[in-house]
């Protein structure tokens, strides 16, 4: 009896150890996701001011058109009008995210659902991915005649324009990801009774994390661009709207600034969500999805 306290008092302080060391690692790895993570954000914005600047250069392109990182930071702070240069951008920019908001939802819901229904039902996958695989190539703006006839100029359009975009990829992203659940674990939930919706909650839908993460991802800036394109051709509203107006006005320094703006807001939310990705995944011990 003495013997067998200890060892048991052992083994506890032992299984302790070895759970505090995985804590630790885990928070280690987070933190390293983290990291690395803000360094490729910082190192990607420098990127693009580079190029931005470069090309402007390279080509040697008329300064009465084209505008360098300099002339928009001025139209953003220094000129006599900055303050409301920055309201004007703000207000049209604000629209422009409610709208690509909107599409984001919608697409990345339906996404999630038909996902799921795949998984379910291998007959309506085998029947429906091909469409969804053929669909994702095509244009936004081939469905964009046919989608503004149904649903007129207002916010159906802007919801499913934007749902289209973010929903094929999103789709296939997602399938993929529970197609790919352990075998074994699947089989483990089978042998104790579980049904296929229990397979789906328990197995498929834990491991298949990083690919709803990358869709998220990737869904970013295609709700933007979907936004931007139903307010260029059917609500006229948001930056997608002035755009056309500012260039046929010549106000080339507000054109630019609308779209440095919205690409920065773009860049800024695409990184936030790579790094939540990165630290929750690597927290998890789990690795990052690399299909689009």
């Amino acid at each position: 009896m003495s013997d067998t306290i200890p060892s048991t008092a052992t083994d506890a302080r032992q299984v302790t150890d070895l759970s505090d060391h995985v804590r630790a690692e885990s928070r280690r790895a987070a933190r390293r996701a983290l990291v690395s993570s803000l360094g490729t954000f910082v190192g990607a914005l420098a990127a693009v001011l580079v190029i931005w600047q470069g090309a402007i250069m390279v080509f040697d392109l008329s300064p009465y058109v084209a505008k360098g990182p300099v002339d928009v930071w001025r139209y953003f702070t220094s000129d006599v009008d900055a303050a409301d240069n920055r309201a004007e951008v703000a207000a049209n920019l604000g629209v422009t995210m409610a709208d690509a908001l909107i599409g984001f939802v919608a697409g990345l819901t339906l996404a999630v659902l038909i996902a799921i229904l795949f998984q379910l039902s291998k007959g309506l996958e085998a029947a429906l991915m091909p469409v969804a695989l053929l669909l994702r190539t095509v244009p936004l703006i081939a469905f964009a005649p046919v989608v503004i006839m149904i649903f007129g100029r207002g916010f159906l359009t802007t919801a499913v324009m934007g749902g289209i975009v973010v929903l094929f990829p999103a789709l296939v992203n997602i399938a993929f990801g529970l197609k790919g659940a352990s075998p074994q674990m699947l089989d483990v939930v089978t042998v104790y009774g579980g049904g296929a919706v229990t397979r789906l909650r328990k197995v498929a839908m834990p491991g298949s994390l990083p690919a709803f993460f990358a869709a998220v991802r990737i869904s970013v800036p295609g709700a933007i661009t979907g936004a931007l394109l139903a307010e260029w051709l059917a609500t006229g509203g948001g930056i997608g709207g002035v755009i056309n107006g500012y260039f046929a006005q010549a106000k080339f320094t507000d054109m630019w600034a609308s779209v440095v703006a919205v690409t920065a807001v773009s860049l800024v939310l695409y990184n936030v969500v790579a790094i939540i990705e990165n630290t929750v995944l690597a927290r998890m011990g789990m690795h990052p999805s690399r299909r689009f």
